[in-house]
C-alpha cells in the first residue's frame, strides 16, 4: 500500500501511484464475478486529466473505460452519449453502480475513492455488482 492507503494495482514498477505516463492502459477485472469488465482503461489520475475526463472523445467502445482517481463525483456535461459508472473504495470494492448515466447529468458517490466510467451497459454485461471485488492490472502487450 502507498501512503494513502491505496492498494497498488498489479503492474511492473509500480510506484503506488497510478499515472496514465508509466502504466498505460490497464484491464478492468471483477474478481469476484470471474470476468471483464474492460479491456483498455485509460488512467486518468492528475488534475487536468481528471478535469477532462471523457469530453471531446467519442463514444466509447463496450472494451474500453476510463478509470478516474482520485475522484467522488461525474458530470456528464457536454457530452453527446450515457455511461455507466462504477464506484470504487480504497481497496477497489464497487460501492455503487449508475448505468446509462445520460449527457447533462450528474452522479455522486461520497464512500468512493475512485470511479471507472465505461461505454453504456458494460457493467451489467460484465455481470458486476455493488460488493464485487475489482482489480486493475497492467495490459501485456504482445
Amino acid at each position: 500500500m502507498n501512503k494513502s492507503g491505496d492498494p497498488a494495482i498489479n503492474a511492473p514498477a509500480y510506484s503506488g501511484k497510478p499515472s496514465a505516463s508509466r502504466i498505460g492502459l490497464v484491464r478492468a477485472l471483477n474478481k469476484t464475478h470471474g470476468s471483464t469488465v474492460a479491456t483498455s482503461v485509460s488512467v486518468a489520475d492528475t488534475p487536468g486529466n481528471r478535469r477532462r475526463g471523457l469530453l471531446d472523445r467519442p463514444e466509447l467502445e463496450e472494451h474500453e473505460g476510463l478509470w478516474i482517481v482520485p475522484c467522488e463525483s461525474v458530470h456528464t456535461v457536454g457530452m453527446r452519449y450515457p455511461i455507466d459508472l462504477v464506484y470504487l473504495d480504497r481497496k477497489r470494492r464497487v460501492v455503487k453502480i449508475v448505468e446509462s448515466l445520460a449527457p447533462y447529468r450528474m452522479s455522486l458517490c461520497l464512500r468512493a475513492h475512485s470511479v471507472i466510467e465505461l461505454a453504456a451497459g458494460a457493467a451489467r454485461r460484465s455481470g458486476t455488482k455493488i460488493g464485487h471485488q475489482l482489480a486493475l492490472a497492467a495490459r501485456i502487450e504482445n
